[in-house]
């Protein structure tokens, strides 16, 4: 750790914090679908998925290298474009967050290098093969298998289980749905870890610190194993509750499909060195199980928000790198002043989400979404329900109580609100006995 200088000690704390945000931010990957099941309690599901976590941080590094050497050319890359990439990265990782949305924390990453690598020394500074290769195909092929693949592990897990006792087989999944929640936590571990290792192995490289090409060093592998367990500790709780109960309503066998689906593909992913996105891959197993249980309900409004956000990722990562860029480029003043935007954005994010936080004690709550403007349509056109009910004044009926001067005891609308029954006092010179006078 030598020749370390300050700069670049910044950068290492900082790629430190995204680390962070990337483990509570993605804590629902692994157990979202656990919680809201009521397989493990939250407190006991986000400890568990930490201490995988940080397991899985140490057993491969092939992502790592992805980040380090493919994404973007070492040659000619300053320590500040790092420290710009990582502040793009860090503000959209705390903004989707305040949503509950799950977007990806490593596509955030990767639109920070680029947006910031392409401000510092132009397009050439970005290897393109190897983005739409192991970033942008992955990026649409994996929710897609992992969705497929949940959904039919969902059909089979009914299929095979229709006949066994309701209850037996529910205490089943909910065994299966820990060991499928832990698998996922040790794939994210082996995939998302590895990220912030990329990106300072690579500011290590910029700084001249390693040679180009070499492996993380292992106290870089210890502090980011340990950056993101500390984050997925304490919880992403927001977007825990958007990927366990705002994208459909979770039963055990779901559950299981969905995780076991989803930390196939991860594992499969980290092996072939592919920078995956777990958010997107454990969405797309979330949604492929909510269509694979008949009668279970996709709530399409939240998969729609998801995939803006998805779409919005890279560019709009990219976008806050770029111009954080521009400010590093103008020397020291800029890149404190970097540093100041950094912490007030995060604070001002932070500052929002107290307004109305979402904790362990209502993680499962779910609000009801406002209708949209078809349900609100249809509602207006519904005839009235059948029954009494108050007459409009506005109305023919209500021209001929008033000039009858009749007290109307009940009222009975028809669906086309046409036929009215008029009740006539007793008792008067010119009443009729009891006769109902209908118009």
């Amino acid at each position: 750790m030598e020749h370390i200088t300050l700069l670049l000690g910044i950068v290492i704390v900082t790629a430190l914090v995204f680390d962070f945000t990337n483990g509570f931010h993605d804590t629902a990957n692994a157990m979202a679908t656990t919680i809201s099941t009521g397989a493990l309690k939250p407190k006991t599901a986000v400890a568990m998925s930490a201490v995988l976590n940080l397991v899985g941080a140490f057993l491969s590094v092939e992502v790592a290298k992805t980040i380090s050497g493919g994404i973007i050319n070492e040659q000619g890359i300053r320590v500040e474009v790092i420290f710009a990439a990582l502040v793009g990265a860090i503000l959209w990782n705390l903004l989707t967050w305040l949503l509950g949305l799950p977007s990806s924390s490593s596509h955030a990453l990767f639109g920070g290098l680029i947006g910031a690598a392409v401000t510092s020394a132009g397009w050439s500074a970005v290897n393109g093969s190897t983005v739409v290769t192991k970033v942008l195909i992955p990026a649409v092929a994996a929710p897609i298998v992992a969705g497929l693949a949940s959904m039919l592990a969902t059909r089979l897990s009914y299929v095979v289980g229709r006949h066994a006792d309701e209850k037996a087989s529910a205490k089943g999944y909910r065994a299966g749905q820990i060991a499928s929640a832990g698998l996922v936590s040790l794939a994210h571990g082996t995939n998302d870890a590895q990220k912030t290792m990329g990106v300072i192995t690579l500011a290590l490289v910029t700084g001249n610190v390693i040679a180009p090409g070499s492996n993380p060093p292992v106290w870089v592998i210890v502090s980011a194993g340990a950056a993101i367990a500390l984050g997925t500790y304490l919880g992403g709780w927001r977007i825990i509750r958007t990927m366990g109960k705002g994208l459909t309503d979770l039963a055990p066998q779901q559950g299981f499909a969905a995780q076991t689906s989803a930390a196939t593909a991860i594992l499969a992913s980290s092996h072939l060195g592919f920078s995956l996105s777990t958010t997107q891959v454990v969405s797309g197993a979330v949604t492929g199980s909510g269509l694979g249980r008949k009668g279970a309900a996709v709530r399409w409004s939240t998969a729609t928000r998801m995939l803006v956000a998805w779409a919005l990722t890279l560019p709009a990562a990219g976008l806050v790198a770029g111009a954080a860029e521009v400010l590093t480029k103008q020397g020291t003043w800029g890149t404190i002043a970097t540093g100041v935007l950094l912490v007030a954005g995060a604070g001002a994010i932070w500052a929002r989400s107290r307004r109305k936080p979402v904790t362990v004690h209502n993680v499962n709550d779910v609000e009801t979404e406002p209708s949209g403007v078809v349900t609100a349509a249809i509602a207006a056109v519904t005839p009235p329900p059948a029954g009494p009910v108050e007459a409009d004044p506005t109305t023919a009926e209500a021209a001929v109580e008033a000039v009858v001067e009749a007290t109307v005891d009940s009222a009975a609308v028809d669906a086309a609100g046409l036929k009215t029954t008029l009740q006539v006092p007793d008792g008067g010179p010119s009443a009729e006995p009891t006769r109902p006078a209908t118009v």
